[in-house]
């Protein structure tokens, strides 16, 4: 396909989703993000993609331009398996209807929604039917999916689901990508980076940069008895635990030893190691979502930089699901 097909990106966040598939050839040509924490980072690393701020739910389906692709993730939070699973039953939940309502005007060749696992739980099967029905009901043929990201040369346990559509007058379905063979473990990731990130307290992103690596830096300060009640450490040799965008849920640099275990509910750092207990820096967390280096992410308040990189869909993932779209739509778009 020599075509170079248009992109409309919505919930877009910092723009993981959008570099997978601006890697697999697509160009991103309109994006919304409504979180002004988030716009500074975006237009920095999206340079060519018009950024429309304002909520989804204030924009006219037909202010946004024509495209052969959708993506998007809306907000996850009110499915997620921590929080309240309040569902559609929360304002943040019915932004699915949103992405159906510019899906339905604008009927590109394809669509990708992206959230968390929490959607799969038995409290959310109504929502979940009904927000698959109205995708169908929008024209497209559906095919839906939980994958882990650690199959997709991301290495990070990161499991979400997927759904992705075909306009039906194009008549086929789409089939998931191949997990790959092998997994990218920590060491291969972050094994490389200086062992000399900066710490910040209390948030408050210092006045002064790390010497060769941007967002080099890390969140200092005690951890929650529910951060304490499990092991938060994975090996060099392991795959990491997912990325969260709460900055004091990040994991602890494999760099330390596994968490002794104390009770069901409590672990506590291995006396006289301590000091190797640190949160990954924001850099860390950006290689396992597999941003790369020059994906500068700007922002005052730390906890803003783990909040970005946390929400984000691994770069490497979306490229896997980007090709694979490309790939089979290549016989319907010369």
């Amino acid at each position: 396909m020599s075509k170079k097909l248009r992109i409309v990106s919505l919930f877009s966040g910092c723009g993981g989703l959008d570099l997978g598939f601006e890697k697999a050839k697509y160009e991103i040509v309109w994006a919304n993000e409504y979180d002004k924490d988030i716009w500074a980072t975006y237009r920095h690393n999206h340079k060519s993609t018009f950024l429309d701020t304002r909520s989804i739910t204030d924009i006219d389906e037909n202010e946004i331009p024509d495209c052969d692709g959708i993506i998007g993730g809306p907000p996850c939070q009110s499915w997620s398996e921590g929080g309240a699973k309040r569902g559609l039953k929360d304002k943040r939940g019915r932004l699915f209807y949103d992405y159906i309502r510019v899906l339905k005007a604008k009927q590109p060749l394809f669509f990708l929604a992206e959230n968390v696992s929490g959607m799969l739980l038995d409290c959310h099967a109504d929502a979940l039917e009904g927000i698959k029905q109205a995708f169908k009901d929008a024209g497209y043929t559906l095919s839906f999916k939980m994958l882990n990201a650690c199959d997709y040369n991301v290495p990070q346990d990161r499991k979400r689901v997927f759904f992705v559509g075909i306009r039906k007058d194009i008549g086929i379905d789409f089939l998931f990508p191949e997990p790959s063979k092998k997994k990218i473990t920590l060491r291969q990731a972050i094994g490389d980076l200086p062992q000399n990130p900066l710490p910040v307290a209390n948030g408050i992103y210092p006045n002064r940069t790390h010497p060769t690596i941007p967002n080099h830096e890390y969140m200092t300060g005690g951890f929650s008895s529910i951060y304490m009640s499990r092991n938060r450490v994975r090996g060099w040799e392991d795959v990491s635990f997912t990325i969260q965008a709460q900055a004091r849920q990040a994991p602890i640099h494999p760099q330390a030893p596994k968490m002794t275990f104390i009770s069901e509910n409590y672990r506590e750092f291995k006396k006289g190691e301590e000091h190797l207990y640190r949160r990954l820096s924001v850099r860390e967390c950006a290689r396992i979502q597999t941003f790369p280096d020059d994906f500068v992410f700007l922002y005052d308040n730390i906890s803003v930089g783990y909040k970005m990189i946390g929400n984000a869909v691994p770069v490497n993932l979306a490229y896997a699901m980007a090709d694979a779209i490309r790939t089979q739509l290549s016989e319907y778009v010369k």
